[in-house]
């Protein structure tokens, strides 16, 4: 298993089999093995170097209905909210105080006829911290919006494909939402020049080994310049 580690490590890939016996291992000595490894490249990467952003959570409206997800949009049960573009503002102006460098604003998926008033947002930002760099993470939108965002001032995009398997997908997502649209996306953020980041869930409903091993697989092929890794935290008010 250790000489798995070390191809992976030399080859940057393995087999689907390669994978899955690596993600199965349960051996400690290996695992630990398999960190020291990690720990390694990423400081050879990074240097002992902690990089932080402020995060933005611009609202939690949103027009999806993922059968996970607590701000979905037939969830009676929350309090909605929406910040302004002056709250907004204000949290940019009290970040770059503290030292902030990087602006991530996120939030549920907004109607199409809110992307003028977040291409304004994103200019006046990129206006007033011409040296920051901007994130957006606001879901699926057009190429055109897309195209609008980046001329604005924003940087970088994080969209998580959340599984590349369309059965797992459909498991997760009501059938007026597609695999093949959130990947074209992707593809699209990539070729209007955005840094891109995607990702997963890790132990989602219905994941299985074979979902992982394919979702290694595409982030490969895709090479983003971010992936974001987290676990499935249960919500209540979901299916």
């Amino acid at each position: 298993m250790k000489n798995l580690v070390d191809r992976l490590r030399c080859r940057r890939t393995l087999t689907v089999e390669e994978y899955k016996q690596l993600l199965l291992c349960r051996d400690a000595e290996v695992t630990d093995y398999l960190h020291r490894q990690a720990r390694e490249e990423t400081f050879a990467r990074f240097g002992n170097k902690i990089f932080i952003r402020g995060l933005i959570e611009i609202t939690n409206r949103c027009r999806n209905n993922c059968y996970y997800c607590g701000i979905r949009k037939s969830n009676s049960r929350i309090t909605r909210y929406e910040l302004t573009q002056e709250e907004i503002l204000e949290c940019c102006r009290e970040g770059y105080r503290l030292g902030f460098r990087t602006f991530v604003l996120q939030g549920g998926e907004m109607p199409d006829i809110k992307d003028e008033w977040m291409e304004n947002i994103v200019a006046c930002i990129r206006r007033s911290f011409p040296e920051c760099a901007i994130t957006l993470s606001l879901g699926e939108k057009s190429y055109g919006t897309y195209e609008r965002f980046f001329r604005a001032g924003a940087n970088r995009y994080l969209l998580r494909h959340e599984t590349c398997n369309t059965q797992h997908y459909r498991k997760l997502h009501p059938v007026d939402m597609s695999l093949a649209y959130r990947l074209q996306c992707l593809d699209w953020l990539k070729e209007i020049g955005y840094q891109v980041g995607t990702g997963i869930m890790v132990g989602s409903p219905y994941q299985n080994i074979h979902h992982l091993v394919e979702d290694i697989l595409f982030i490969e092929r895709f090479r983003p310049e971010m992936i974001g890794l987290g676990p499935f935290i249960p919500h209540h008010d979901t299916p």
